[in-house]
């Protein structure tokens, strides 16, 4: 009988988003909290935060003792997660294992063949009523392919149920934060408040071709109410000690009415939460005139994909905005009093150093408060990955995490692209530092936490060298300023 249910987040270190802090993962805490509902016991393992290496796992999983470990991936931790689930099978074969996420819903087939027992299912799309169902169908001594939403092998061949259709109401999803270690996650620039991660909407009725969340979501998008929001957010507040929430969705202002009633409530509750977002260029510019009430609320720090600085490459990109409103929406943020972050994506096939010289160039004149030039990670199952394809020189999904470079532009090697991205990274930063004075103290003080951490902490230092050692100058403002 399955009743111990172990969630297990692979141990994969990209170092991207690691630094700037630690994250829960979000998705397990609806899928906990969903098997508990159902008569489950599940159990949140995340192996990755905690810098767990395989015999530590091993050890973990045992003290644990699951009848099913689910883990869930993206394309760079796929392998790292299929490693996962091999060590489980080896140690305990009697265990039900299973994989979600992204590159599995898209790749299930190469994941079941190449797996082999590791993998008993493949979980696509959403899992809150997937999981529970498949469970209860084992358990039940059932057919698995009456269960939507699944893959499995049979007899050597690949068995894809039909999709499960994308649930309809988002309010009142059970969650399971009482599992969460809560001393594990925090935002670095701001260290002593409990960091939780949160979904105000799901899906993204965008097109831009490098991605996989327009894909993986069919071009859809829902959202809770404001006010089943606000009461999670206050929750998380009372019970959890959580001072900094980071809203995991892509497009949590698309509906402007929504979005407007979500300012409202947070300035009248007045939780005193730091929030950390991602929106798009296109939204801010028609915020415009409230973009007091997000400073208000305490939208803290919003990042938007501007992704490339010239019209034909973000034309090509499918992103529907313009360069000059990449620009707009990155001053209004800034004159806003709120951390505007940006990232370009390098690395094409036809780029060369002038047209990232000129990237660069127009990157310093957007003038974000963090900038990120990361390479192109040509995702399998997205709509640019035949236009790549023939550039590909690293098959190591483990490279695909914005960092390695993988594509060979044709005037260019890899390592070539990998000094000159680097080299964006130390001249954006040391520029950035000569504007020290004129900051704000609340941003001065974020930039240069900041900075400590790209320069000491971060992949940066690890990845060919880094940025090399600290400069005297830097050592200097960082011993005035912090």
């Amino acid at each position: 009988m399955i009743r111990r249910i172990a969630l297990v987040t692979p141990p994969y270190h990209s170092g991207v988003v690691e630094t700037a802090g630690k994250w829960p993962n979000v998705a397990f805490v609806y899928f906990a909290g969903a098997l508990r509902e159902a008569g489950y016991e599940p159990v949140i393992y995340d192996a990755m935060t905690l810098d767990h290496d395989f015999d530590q796992i091993a050890a973990e999983l045992e003290r644990i003792a699951p009848d099913a470990v689910l883990t869930s991936a993206y394309t760079p931790s796929y392998p790292k997660a299929i490693e996962l689930l091999r060590l489980v099978k080896a140690h305990r074969p009697e265990t039900v294992t299973g994989i979600g996420g992204v590159h599995a819903h898209f790749m299930y087939e190469e994941v079941l063949r190449e797996a082999g027992d590791a993998v008993d299912f493949v979980f696509r799309g959403e899992g809150e009523v997937t999981i529970p169902e498949l469970l209860d169908c084992l358990n039940d001594g059932g057919d698995p392919s009456d269960v939507r939403g699944i893959a499995f092998l049979r007899d050597t061949e690949v068995v894809r149920t039909p999709d499960r259709p994308f649930l309809t109401n988002l309010d009142g999803l059970a969650t399971a934060w009482d599992l969460v270690d809560w001393s594990l996650y925090r935002f670095y620039p701001m260290p002593d408040s409990n960091l939780a991660v949160v979904s105000t909407s799901r899906g993204c009725d965008q097109a831009c071709t490098f991605c996989s969340q327009q894909a993986f979501w069919c071009r859809t998008w829902r959202a809770r109410s404001p006010e089943d929001l606000l009461d999670e957010l206050q929750m998380l507040k009372e019970s959890y000690g959580v001072g900094v929430v980071m809203f995991s969705d892509e497009t949590p202002t698309l509906d402007a009415a929504r979005w407007r009633r979500i300012l409202d409530l947070l300035i009248e509750r007045d939780l005193g939460i730091t929030i950390l977002m991602e929106t798009r260029v296109d939204d801010i510019l028609r915020d415009e005139a409230i973009m007091p009430l997000y400073h208000a609320a305490g939208i803290h720090h919003i990042y938007v994909g501007v992704e490339r600085t010239d019209q034909a490459s973000l034309d090509a990109f499918k992103k529907n905005a313009t360069v000059e409103q990449g620009r707009r929406a990155i001053e209004l943020i800034n004159g806003n009093g709120m951390i505007s972050e940006t990232s370009m994506v390098l690395g094409m096939p036809d780029d060369t150093p002038e047209t990232i010289e000129a990237t660069f160039r127009l990157a310093q004149h957007y003038d974000p408060d963090l900038a990120f030039f990361l390479t192109i990670a040509p995702w399998p199952y997205s709509d640019i990955y035949p236009d790549l394809e023939p550039y590909i020189e690293s098959r190591d999904y483990e490279d695909y995490n914005l960092v390695a470079p993988v594509v060979k532009p044709k005037a260019m090697t890899r390592d070539e692209l990998q000094t000159i991205v680097l080299d964006c990274y130390r001249r954006f930063y040391m520029g950035k530092l000569k504007q020290i004075d004129s900051m704000t103290p609340h941003k001065r003080e974020y930039f240069m936490i900041t900075m400590k951490l790209l320069m000491e902490n971060s992949y940066l230092t690890k990845f060919a060298g880094g940025l090399g050692s600290m400069p005297a100058e830097v050592n200097a403002l960082l011993k005035k300023w912090l």
